[in-house]
C-alpha cells in the first residue's frame, strides 16, 4: 500500500534546505565555528541568541542535516579525507557545504558514540570548561562517560554533551481499542490476542528483543540471551501480533486504520498526536528505552593542518549556552525532544506549555526502569542477531505454510 505520509521525508528536506538558506554566510566562513545539527533539533531563536550572545567573539556557521546517520556518515568520511577519491571529497563538500572547512561541533546520536570513539572519529570535551554539566542529571552524565573503546566506564571521558533526549513509547488508535474495551499501559498488552495482527514493531532486534525483556522483567542491556528460556517463546508470540516492521514507516498505517498500535519513538509520534486526535501514547509502566542527541567534537588533528584556537572555547560556550535555563526550555518547547537538564525542575518552576509535558512529570523515566541502550560485546551482538532471524524467518515459513 503506497500511505499518504511518504510524502513526510521530502517534507523534512525541504525545510532543512530552507533553514540552511536562513543560516548559511554568503561570505567566506573560513576561521568561522561551524556546527552540524540534526535538522529540527534546535530552535532558530536558540541560535539567534547564541549569535547575539557571542558576537565579539566571531560567527557560527550552522548546518542542518535532516537524519543522524547522515552526522555519522559525515564523521567517517572526514576521517578518511586525506585519502578520498574525488566522488567522496563532492560528496564530503555537499553535506558540509565547505570545500576547505570542516565542523567544530557536530550532533550525533548516542547509538553512534561508541563506534564513533573506537574508530577514533571524535575526541573528549573539556569538561572543565563545561560550567553547565553539573545540571545533567547523573543516567546522561554517565551515558558519555566512555574508555577509548566506546565503553561506558566511571571514570571515563567526557565524549559527548546530551541536549535533548527522548524514549520508546506505545502509540495506538484510541478509538479503535475503545471499541474493543482496551487499555494499553505496559508492554504486556501488546500479547493480547484482540491485537493480532494490528501492531507495527521497530525492525530493530535491539527494540523489539528489548521489549521482549522488559515484559519478562529483564533489562534492555541484558548480555547473555540464552539464560531466559522463555524469551525466544514470547518474542515468536510477539511477532505473531505483528502486522509489520519499520523503522521509518510505522506510522503511516496507524493513522490510516491498518494497524491500531505501534511501537516507536516520541520524536516521531509526538507530532502525530497534535494533527490526529485519536491517537494517544502511553510510556509502558516497567520501563522504556531512552535515548540522547549529544554534541561531539570531531577529531580534527589527524585531518587538517591547523585548527583555528578560537574557535575551541566558542564550540564548548554553544554546549554550555544549550544548558542554559532558558535555551532548554527552548529546546523542549520548539522541538520534539526534551533537555535533559530540566528533569530535575519542578513543576511550577515550569513554562506554562511544559508543566504538563508527560515526559517531564513521568516517574518512570526518571528511575532505573528506564534505560539507554548501552553498548554489547560481539558475542552479545550475535546472540541479538541470531535470534532476531530465527524469529523472523519462523514467522516467514508460517505464513508460507498458511498460504498452502
Amino acid at each position: 500500500m503506497n500511505y499518504q505520509l511518504s510524502r513526510r521525508s521530502f517534507i523534512q528536506i525541504t525545510m532543512a534546505i530552507t533553514l540552511a538558506q536562513l543560516l548559511a554566510s554568503c561570505s567566506d566562513s573560513r576561521g568561522m565555528l561551524q556546527i552540524l545539527f540534526l535538522a529540527n533539533s534546535i530552535p532558530i531563536q536558540l541560535i539567534g541568541d547564541f549569535r547575539k550572545a557571542i558576537s565579539s567573539q566571531g560567527k557560527v556557521d550552522f548546518q542542518p542535516q535532516t537524519q543522524l546517520y547522515q552526522t555519522f556518515d559525515s564523521l567517517v568520511k572526514l576521517s578518511e579525507e586525506k585519502e578520498a577519491d574525488p566522488q567522496t571529497k563532492n560528496i564530503l563538500d555537499r553535506i558540509f557545504n565547505k570545500s576547505k572547512n570542516n565542523p567544530d561541533l557536530t550532533s550525533l546520536g548516542d547509538a553512534w558514540l561508541s563506534m564513533a570513539i573506537e574508530q577514533g572519529l571524535i575526541q573528549p570535551l573539556d569538561i572543565k570548561s563545561l560550567a553547565n554539566w553539573k545540571k545533567l542529571p547523573s543516567a546522561w552524565q554517565k551515558l558519555v562517560r566512555r574508555n577509548n573503546k566506546g565503553n561506558v566506564t566511571n571514570d571515563g571521558e567526557i565524549w559527548g554533551a546530551p541536549y535533548r533526549w527522548g524514549s520508546t513509547v506505545i502509540a495506538y488508535k484510541s478509538d479503535k481499542l475503545n471499541e474493543l474495551g482496551l487499555t494499553i499501559t505496559d508492554w504486556q498488552d501488546l500479547w493480547n490476542s484482540q491485537l493480532r495482527d494490528r501492531i507495527s514493531l521497530l525492525d530493530s532486534p535491539r527494540e523489539t528483543i528489548g521489549i521482549t525483556l522488559k515484559k519478562l522483567r529483564y533489562s534492555y542491556n541484558t548480555d547473555d540471551l540464552s539464560s531466559i528460556p522463555e524469551l525466544e517463546t514470547e518474542l515468536l508470540a510477539l511477532h505473531q501480533q505483528a502486522k509489520l516492521y519499520s523503522s521509518d514507516r510505522y506510522l503511516e498505517p496507524l493513522i490510516l486504520g491498518d494497524t491500531w498500535v505501534a511501537v516507536g519513538w516520541s520524536t516521531d509520534i509526538l507530532p502525530i498526536i497534535k494533527r490526529y486526535p485519536e491517537i494517544r501514547f502511553v510510556i509502558p509502566q516497567s520501563g522504556t528505552a531512552l535515548w540522547a542527541d549529544l554534541w561531539v567534537k570531531p577529531n580534527l588533528n589527524k585531518n587538517v593542518d591547523a585548527i583555528d584556537s578560537e574557535n575551541i572555547p566558542v564550540a564548548e560556550k554553544w554546549i554550555d549556552f544549550c544548558w542554559e535555563s532558558k535555551a532548554a526550555k527552548q529546546i523542549s518547547i520548539f522541538t520534539d525532544g526534551i533537555s535533559p537538564v530540566l528533569l530535575s525542575s519542578k513543576p511550577e518552576d515550569l513554562p506554562k506549555d511544559l508543566q504538563d509535558n508527560a515526559f517531564l512529570n513521568s516517574e518512570i523515566i526518571k528511575s532505573d526502569r528506564s534505560e539507554f541502550l548501552l553498548p554489547q560485546t560481539s558475542q552479545t551482538k550475535k546472540q541479538y542477531r541470531d535470534l532476531w532471524l530465527k524469529i523472523r524467518q519462523a514467522k516467514k515459513e508460517r505464513g508460507a505454510r498458511s498460504e498452502e
